[in-house]
């Protein structure tokens, strides 16, 4: 499963907030997917930090959305999770403190595969790529988001229609469904309706 939490900004500048303060708000409704995931025994989950792109909103921003992403690694970090954050730690707005986390790790016994994409980029992730020619298998042994499993199911919060560069490889017979309310409202009933929406799919990939 994959997820976009998408809106932080809208929602701060509908509630009278500077746009930076929105990233804050969505510590909790990360915590709460996490355990709703676990409960619903979904195996892997990956959550979209932020992107290489987004580095270049105003610094304000950018210093916002990241601490909130290494606060939200240390509530998962806290929880029985294998955990692994993919992004390019060479890049300076990668935040050190989550560099001990780019080895998955399995923590408190371990559990539930949580991925975090922090400072992430699809054509970074593709960069390692050799090339065309090499079989299905070897390719994705070649992206630096190896060890994340192939999506079946992308939810995004915000209400818009588009990947924005999450993990495109893994995501390439992905279902997708989206939630018009912002990521800061989210409300359980949003991953049960998403669930109850992706067992009525067609799943072939492509067969």
């Amino acid at each position: 499963m994959g997820i976009i939490p998408d809106g932080n900004r809208r929602w701060a500048r509908r509630a009278g907030l500077p746009k930076e303060d929105g990233y804050a708000h969505g510590l909790a409704p990360g915590s709460l997917l996490l355990h709703l995931a676990r409960d619903a025994g979904i195996q892997e989950i990956t959550y979209y930090g932020f992107t290489t792109d987004n580095c270049r909103r105003p610094p304000e921003q950018v210093k916002a959305f990241s601490e909130a992403c290494v606060e939200a690694v240390g509530i998962i970090a806290s929880e029985p999770v294998s955990l692994l954050v993919v992004g390019d730690k060479d890049s300076p707005t990668f935040p050190k403190e989550l560099l001990p986390y780019t080895t998955r790790t399995d923590l408190n016994g371990g559990g539930i595969r949580v991925n975090f994409l922090v400072d992430y980029g699809w054509e970074w992730d593709l960069a390692g790529l050799k090339a065309p020619g090499n079989n299905r298998k070897k390719i994705c042994d070649e992206l630096r988001s190896c060890d994340i499993s192939r999506v079946d199911l992308v939810i995004r919060w915000g209400g818009m229609r588009r990947l924005s560069g999450f993990l495109p490889v893994q995501s390439v017979y992905a279902d997708f469904f989206v939630v018009d309310r912002m990521w800061p409202d989210l409300q359980a009933d949003d991953f049960f309706q998403a669930l109850r929406w992706y067992q009525k799919q067609d799943v072939t990939l492509g067969g």
